[in-house]
């Protein structure tokens, strides 16, 4: 099936192409496009940073009209279901997506754009066994949308640990929980989402620390601080197994109310008149810009 979709080379923008979407396998769902977050991943991509994707793998963050219903998934799914997507390609007018990969929702509200807010719980849903280890001090590093989910999930799950946030941006969001320097102490588990180094710089880690590495940055280390200490690091990612169940929790919590993500989407572009602003904004951040979201009509 021949449609458009959004795609970088990583030459400073994004330009409509073709793409040839594969028939429905029976372990998939084919998929109308109908909402897909701008993720800081896409700008990055788009300005050079790293990549460029593949074709099949523009665009991560999608809700989607179910259309078409593999053999094998004809029990969960049905056709004109709303489904919040993590797999590609979402810049797609149609695409397909593979089982454990979409969770039904009750409407295409952008609040649930599931995949962002599920990356955020999933910071401690995949070090959960490890964090449960420890009963010491927290913190946070840094302050944007994928911290303030994590923040909140450890309260959800209701850990008992002190937590300490560290961060400038998103006030609004934090009200008074922000730290603007770290403290003067050690910390049994540092979430790092942060720009900063201090990981590897600053005498911020107990013993046997454990370090939910989040970021992506270039550090320069020798790593001998995080030897000496005994530390266990963990890269939290979408392709851990139980994302699935993540994506669940997360359209339970927000369906319940329990999790409140309405700052968060504060920008809806029109698909075919507006996409180019979309990537625009997403780069320049306009203020009172948080995170955008393309719309299909």
């Amino acid at each position: 099936m021949k449609t458009r979709i959004l795609y970088t080379d990583g030459k400073g923008q994004f330009v409509e192409t073709d793409y040839y979407k594969p028939d429905c396998g029976e372990n998939e769902i084919a998929v109308r496009a109908v909402m897909t977050g701008v993720c800081r991943s896409d700008i990055d991509m788009m300005l050079g940073k790293f990549g460029p994707l593949p074709l099949k793998m523009s665009g991560h963050e999608g809700i989607g009209q179910v259309v078409v219903v593999g053999e094998h998934l004809n029990m969960q799914v049905k056709v004109g279901d709303y489904v919040a997507t993590r797999g590609e390609p979402a810049y797609a007018d149609y695409y397909n997506v593979r089982d454990k990969e979409f969770v039904i929702i009750p409407n295409p509200d952008p609040k649930y754009i599931i995949e962002p807010v599920a990356c955020g719980i999933n910071l401690i849903r995949q070090a959960q066994h490890e964090i449960e280890k420890r009963s010491g001090d927290i913190l946070i590093l840094g302050s944007g949308f994928l911290a303030w989910v994590a923040y909140n999930t450890l309260k959800l799950e209701k850990f008992k640990n002190n937590i300490d946030v560290v961060g400038r941006n998103n006030k609004d969001l934090w009200g008074d929980v922000l730290l603007e320097s770290i403290p003067d102490k050690q910390y049994d588990i540092v979430i790092d989402l942060s720009s900063s180094s201090a990981i590897f710089n600053q005498d911020i880690l107990a013993n046997q620390a454990l370090i939910i590495f989040g970021a992506q940055k270039e550090v320069t280390t020798d790593f001998s601080n995080l030897l000496w200490k005994a530390c266990t690091m963990i890269f939290p990612s979408p392709r851990n197994p139980e994302f699935i169940w993540v994506m669940k929790r997360a359209v339970y919590w927000i369906e319940s109310g329990q999790l409140n993500v309405d700052k968060f989407w504060t920008k809806c572009y029109n698909r075919n008149t507006e996409w180019q602003q979309a990537f625009a904004d997403g780069k320049d951040r306009p203020n009172g810009y948080s995170r955008g979201y393309i719309k299909w009509d």
